[in-house]
C-alpha cells in the first residue's frame, strides 16, 4: 500500500463525486460510496482531501479510504487547514458532552465515530483505562494518532489507554496486522460501576473495546420492571442479569461463551449476588425451555447482530421471530420481555412487527412498556441513521 501522507497538507488535494453523491452531502449525510467517486486520480490512503460536486463546487472536507466501500467520511463543511486542532476541538467537545448527560457510572463512550463527528473513531472510559478503537485509513496515520493519544491524555489522565483491533476491520481497510495492547501504561484491569452495580474489566480481554457500555441505560430500565424468576438469554459478562439480581428472586443467565460466564461469575462474587449460569446455545435452551413448560416472570434477550448487512435481514428477521416466540411461550401472564436488536439494518418498525407477529401467533397480548434504544453517550445523528442502532424494547405480556 502507498504510504500515507502527513494529513495536515493535503488542503490541495481533491476529490470529485457525483451529482448523487453530493445530493447525500446536502441531505445531511457524511458518506459518500466508492461508486459515487468520480475522480479520485493519485489521492494516497487516509488523505484528508477537499470534497467537490461535478462542476467543481466545493462541498467540504473529507476524509479518504482507498479500500471502503465507505470511501468519503466528511469530517467538515469548511476547508480544514490544521487536521490536529480540528481533531483536538472535537476530542474536548464530546468529552464535555459527556460530563453534561452521563450519570451513575464511571464507563462509557467518550468518542462515538460519526455521532461525534469524528468518523472512524472509538474511544471509551473503563474508570482510568481508555479503550480506543480506529477503524479507518485516515484514524491509523501515525500523525492522527499522535494528535488522539495526546489529547486524550491531557484531557482524562488515563492510568493506561489501550488499542483494540479487529482483525476484520483491518482487512477491509488494507491495514498492517497488528494486535491490541496497551500503548501508554502498564494497567490492564480495573473495576467500574454502572447504576451502582460493579464489574471486572480487563483492558485486553472481551468483545469490541470490552464490554457493552450502549446497554447501560437500559440495564437500569429492565431491573425497574423486573420481578419473580428471570432469565437472561445472550447475558455475556452478566449486565442484564446483575441488574436483575437485586429485584428478581432468581436469575439464570445463559451464554455460548465459557469465559464470558466465567467472568460473569467474577461479576456476580463482586456484587454478593447468587446467579445461575448456562453454557448452551440459546436457540436450542429456548427450544428446550418453551417444549417442556418451563416459566418465568421476566425474560431478558440480547443476541449479537443477526443482520451484518441488508442481504441477510430476511434471515434475521425469522431469527428474532423465533427467539420472541420462544420466550413469549415462557412468560408468566403479567410477565415482562426485554427484547432487543442490535442490528442497524433491523428498523424499529420491523422489530416491533416481527415481535408483534411472535405474540399472535402464540396468543399473547402485549403492551409496550418502553421503547428504548443506546445509552445517551452514544449520540444519534438524524441525518445519519447508521449512528442509531440498538433496540430495547420492555413489553408487559398480559396473557
Amino acid at each position: 500500500m502507498p504510504q500515507r501522507p502527513d494529513l495536515n497538507i493535503a488542503d490541495s488535494i481533491t476529490l470529485k463525486i457525483s451529482s448523487r453523491g453530493a445530493a447525500r452531502l446536502k441531505a445531511g449525510h457524511v458518506w459518500v460510496y466508492r461508486s459515487d467517486v468520480v475522480a479520485a486520480d493519485g489521492v494516497l490512503p487516509g488523505t484528508l482531501a477537499r470534497v467537490t460536486d461535478e462542476r467543481g463546487k466545493f462541498l467540504g472536507t473529507a476524509l479518504y479510504s482507498s479500500a471502503s466501500q465507505i470511501a468519503i467520511r466528511m469530517i467538515s463543511s469548511e476547508p480544514v487547514s490544521d487536521l490536529a486542532k480540528l481533531l483536538r476541538d472535537r476530542i474536548r467537545a464530546a468529552i464535555a458532552y459527556r460530563e453534561r448527560i452521563v450519570r451513575d457510572t464511571d464507563a462509557y463512550r467518550i468518542v462515538f465515530s460519526e455521532g461525534d463527528f469524528l468518523p472512524g473513531l472509538i474511544v471509551d472510559r473503563y474508570n482510568d483505562i481508555l479503550s480506543f478503537q480506529m477503524l479507518t485509513q485516515a484514524m491509523d496515520a501515525a500523525s492522527t494518532r499522535k494528535t488522539i493519544v495526546s489529547e486524550l491524555t491531557n484531557s482524562m489522565t488515563p492510568a493506561a489507554i489501550a488499542e483494540r483491533v479487529e482483525p476484520r476491520i483491518l482487512e477491509l481497510e488494507q491495514l498492517p496486522a497488528k494486535s491490541s495492547g496497551l500503548i501508554q501504561g502498564d494497567k490492564t484491569g480495573t473495576v467500574i460501576s454502572m447504576n451502582g452495580v460493579r464489574f471486572h474489566y480487563d483492558a485486553l480481554e472481551g468483545q469490541k473495546t470490552g464490554a457493552f457500555l450502549d446497554q447501560r441505560e437500559n440495564y437500569a430500565a429492565a431491573a425497574r420492571y423486573a420481578r419473580g424468576e428471570a432469565l437472561d438469554v445472550f447475558c455475556y459478562q452478566g449486565g442484564f442479569a446483575l441488574h436483575l439480581a437485586a429485584h428478581c428472586s432468581r436469575v439464570t443467565g445463559v451464554d455460548s461463551s465459557r469465559p464470558a460466564l466465567e467472568q460473569a461469575d467474577r461479576n456476580a462474587a463482586l456484587n454478593s449476588r447468587e446467579i445461575e449460569w448456562i453454557e448452551a446455545n440459546a436457540f436450542d435452551l429456548l427450544k428446550d425451555y418453551s417444549t417442556s413448560g418451563r416459566k418465568y416472570d421476566t425474560i431478558v434477550l440480547d443476541p449479537p447482530a443477526f443482520a451484518k448487512s441488508k442481504r441477510t435481514l430476511d434471515t434475521a428477521l425469522r431469527g428474532y421471530k423465533e427467539l420472541n416466540l420462544r420466550a413469549l411461550k415462557m412468560l408468566r401472564p403479567g410477565g415482562i420481555l426485554i427484547s432487543c436488536s442490535c442490528s442497524h439494518h433491523v428498523g424499529r418498525a420491523d422489530f416491533l412487527e416481527v415481535i408483534t407477529q411472535a405474540s399472535q401467533d402464540v396468543h399473547r397480548t402485549i403492551h409496550v412498556v418502553e421503547n428504548r434504544g443506546q445509552a445517551r453517550d452514544h449520540p444519534i445523528l438524524p441525518t445519519v441513521p447508521e449512528t442509531s442502532y440498538l433496540k430495547c424494547l420492555i413489553l408487559h405480556v398480559s396473557a
